[in-house]
């Protein structure tokens, strides 16, 4: 796969992928492998907390499905993130539409089906504000 922009920027530390579809989360997965991260992703919100609170690593990024199996769901998790690591970068998925008011502050919403485009340029508004990216001619 190759998502053909340019001007992405290094991505330092692990983003943290937390999408219960099977299909879904190793797509993902792959698409954020292609402009530099290294991912970790889980199928609960609960197993990706108590992971970050066990390694204390350095995560710029987390993106997470609103609807999930387990105690814990999208909002309440970036919630709950950001809280820690408050210098943490959110986007929220979910097929079904999130008023805005509920979202954490800094948290982009991207409404199922999103497209690969819309993932990227996702990550590189909240990781690299003021360094634009644009599609390659590949």
């Amino acid at each position: 796969m190759n998502v053909n922009w340019e001007g992405i920027l290094p991505i330092e530390g692990v983003v943290i992928l937390i999408e219960d579809d099977a299909t879904l989360r190793p797509l993902m997965a792959d698409i954020l492998s292609e402009v530099g991260a290294d991912v970790l992703a889980f199928e609960t919100a609960d197993d990706a907390l108590t992971y970050m609170l066990e390694a204390h690593g350095d995560y710029p990024l987390v993106i997470v499905d609103e609807t999930l199996p387990g105690q814990i769901q999208g909002i309440e998790f970036i919630g709950m993130a950001k809280g820690r690591w408050p210098s943490v970068a959110a986007i929220l998925t979910s097929g079904y539409l999130i008023d805005p008011a509920t979202l954490p502050p800094e948290t982009i919403f991207l409404h199922k089906p999103w497209s690969l485009d819309d993932l990227v340029a996702s990550v590189a508004t909240l990781l690299q504000p003021g360094h634009p990216i644009s599609k390659s001619a590949k």
